[in-house]
């Protein structure tokens, strides 16, 4: 990746948005110690190829000798201000705390026991993982601010750093989000456009599975008449609404008769995401730099019938469940935590895992502006992406709702990755 050009990506457990982006304004902290770049994996840091995993030959983390809190005095950026809710961040321990629940809950079940036993670092084990989360949570609930509970995991755990996609640890951030959209359980003159359940049968469709256009036409309403008859869930008013949750990979439902629902993924196609941003972009409809989100929505709320051009050059589709009311999933089946859940490469990294990720990230002002400042936050790894491949990316989840949405489609960064293992006996690093 050039320096000089950044990608912003707007990612959930199914697909991904790629499109170039000149950078964003960040948050220079004033002492070197404390800027981003100096919490990358030394350049010496020896990088030894698995020889057990011929596969992948260079491991996806790398114990350090040092914790990573270059910090100075007056400069707060390491801290996880948010659990205590200081400097007039929101308070969300209880978040925190339930996300480490949903973490341990699944730490407990065979699917936990099967993704570890493949784990190809063997020090973290699951029983590992799960004796961390249960002493950082103790730690959390004994802590009377930050700075306290980095005092307590400096001394009681080891940091994993993730190489990155520079093996330096430079990691790409993008954010994802739950949208809420108005939706009909039935077809009618104004909602149109329908998301899918899964097949019963997908499993014996032949490959090369059909494509977006192919199941459900150019225009997004051929779906009744080929393999999807029937499997039609709910209906909506603009054929970018279920493509945006296509994107995202759940969503809130408000329905007609004042109710409220949920759905979530529940399977796909197998055909990777090509980007309409970039078509957009190919094509000339949208300038190459500057472009977000926003901007793309923009660009089909005011030209509707376009979605009919660029939709169908994506070949990806993806299906759904309804889940009643519940929140959003992750892959590893626990509700997401807004905030304090990631998605990564779950052929690299370790599932249900405690995190710490460091970043610059876009926050809502009073006025509803969006600021960008450099923060720490405890995160666990609770999700997947079919777009977020390697040790170099991290899609962090953000919430529900509009504003959610505004921060995710402006979320781009580098920054750094590291899993929190309790020290062993045998450890090199006590």
């Amino acid at each position: 990746m050039k320096k000089l050009g950044t990608i912003i990506a707007i990612a959930l457990p199914v697909a991904v948005l790629l499109i170039t982006l000149q950078p964003l304004g960040r948050l220079l902290l004033s002492p070197v110690e404390c800027q981003l770049k100096r919490w990358q994996l030394p350049v010496s840091t020896p990088v030894k190829p698995d020889k057990s995993t011929p596969t992948a030959p260079v491991p996806p983390l790398i114990a350090i000798k040092k914790a990573p809190f270059p910090c100075c005095e007056g400069d707060t950026s390491c801290l996880d201000q948010q659990i205590w809710g200081e400097n007039g961040q929101s308070l969300d321990k209880k978040v925190l705390l339930s996300s480490l629940d949903n973490s341990l809950r699944y730490l407990k079940t065979k699917g936990a026991e099967n993704a570890y036993q493949k784990y190809r670092i063997p020090e973290i084990s699951k029983e590992r993982a799960i004796n961390s989360l249960i002493r950082f949570r103790q730690l959390v609930l004994e802590s009377k601010s930050a700075a306290e509970l980095n005092q307590a995991v400096v001394k009681e755990f080891v940091f994993y750093q993730s190489i990155g996609k520079d093996q330096k640890g430079t990691v790409l951030f993008t954010a994802y989000f739950e949208p809420l959209y108005v939706a009909s359980r039935e077809e009618t003159a104004e909602y149109r456009y329908p998301i899918y359940r899964l097949p019963p049968d997908l499993k014996d469709w032949k490959k090369p599975h059909p494509t977006r256009v192919d199941l459900e036409g150019a225009d997004g309403l051929q779906g009744g008449k080929g393999k999807l008859k029937g499997l039609e869930l709910f209906w909506f008013k603009s054929r970018l609404e279920p493509y945006m949750i296509h994107i995202q990979g759940s969503a809130k439902l408000r329905l007609l008769d004042g109710t409220q629902t949920t759905v979530g993924y529940a399977g796909n196609v197998a055909h990777n995401y090509k980007s309409i941003g970039t078509a957009l972009i190919d094509d000339g409809e949208l300038p190459s730099s500057g472009v977000t989100m926003p901007t793309i929505l923009e660009y089909f709320e005011k030209y509707p019938e376009k979605l009919d051009v660029y939709l169908p050059r994506d070949p990806s589709f993806v299906f759904f469940q309804e889940n009643k009311g519940e929140p959003a999933q992750g892959s590893i089946q626990v509700s997401l935590s807004p905030e304090r859940s990631i998605a990564t490469d779950k052929a690299l990294m370790p599932p249900g895992a405690l995190a710490l990720i460091r970043a610059d990230f876009p926050f809502a002002t009073d006025s509803n502006e969006l600021q960008h400042r450099t923060v720490s936050r405890y995160v666990l790894d609770q999700d997947a992406g079919g777009a977020i491949k390697g040790a170099g990316r991290v899609d962090y989840f953000l919430g529900t709702g509009k504003i959610a949405g505004d921060r995710a489609g402006v979320t781009v960064s580098n920054g750094q990755l590291y899993y929190l293992l309790l020290k062993d006996k045998s450890s090199t690093f006590r």
